[in-house]
């Protein structure tokens, strides 16, 4: 099953991004990106999940499905 870590890096990647690249664009802090990433931290906030939709150009129902 898919995790909102692995859509979120999946849509990253797709669109070229480097975590850097995306940590710039949403704001969202480098460590807390990372953690969603590797799946450290599995149900990040609302907020933070809104951010990087918007960053990446993507609906957040996209990341959490």
């Amino acid at each position: 099953m898919a995790t909102i870590g692995k859509n979120i890096k999946k849509a990253r990647n797709k669109l070229g991004l480097t975590q850097d690249d995306l940590v710039r664009k949403s704001g969202v802090k480098h460590t807390t990106l990372t953690k969603i990433e590797s799946d450290v931290v599995v149900k990040p906030s609302v907020q933070t999940v809104a951010k990087i939709a918007k960053a990446l150009g993507v609906p957040m129902e996209d990341l959490i499905k």
